[in-house]
């Protein structure tokens, strides 16, 4: 099976589906950062590795703990995994952080700040040409 096939796409979304379902309502451990989500998972073509890249909405700390949690919750994940698809070998979990989310979110911010400050120059610009200019009259 080649890695960008249509069953391997299958199985990376179905693999996806299934581990945001469990780390959102199974799991109990409370370094899990309830704001955690799994961005996308890439499931090797012989099944036998599985990279979650998962995104965590905190800071620095809570991240580390996050990935800490989902770790040490890898077998419990893994069995649930077993029960809830049906594939041939139950992949074994690699947990990798993913900041994209929160880079973009920190583009969009500085995106915004940058138009603000356009937009402000703009208006400053607008008022300096009109009051600089003096009424033309044909009486002088």
């Amino acid at each position: 099976m080649r890695k960008n096939s249509i069953k391997n796409t299958r199985i990376n979304m179905e693999v996806q589906k299934e581990l945001s379902n469990i780390i959102r309502g199974e799991i109990k451990d409370p370094r899990i950062n309830p704001m955690t989500s799994v961005v996308s998972v890439e499931v090797a073509p012989d099944l036998k590795i599985c990279k979650a890249y998962i995104s965590v909405l905190g800071d620095e700390e809570s991240q580390k703990s996050t990935i800490e949690g989902l770790k040490s919750a890898e077998g419990y994940i893994r069995k649930q995994l077993a029960t809830t698809i049906n594939l041939r070998n139950t992949p074994e979990i690699k947990f990798i952080l993913d900041q994209s989310i929160e880079y973009g979110v920190n583009m969009s911010h500085l995106i915004d700040e940058v138009n603000k400050n356009d937009h402000h120059n703009k208006e400053d610009s607008d008022t300096c040409k009109s009051g600089s200019e003096v009424p033309k009259s044909d009486d002088v």
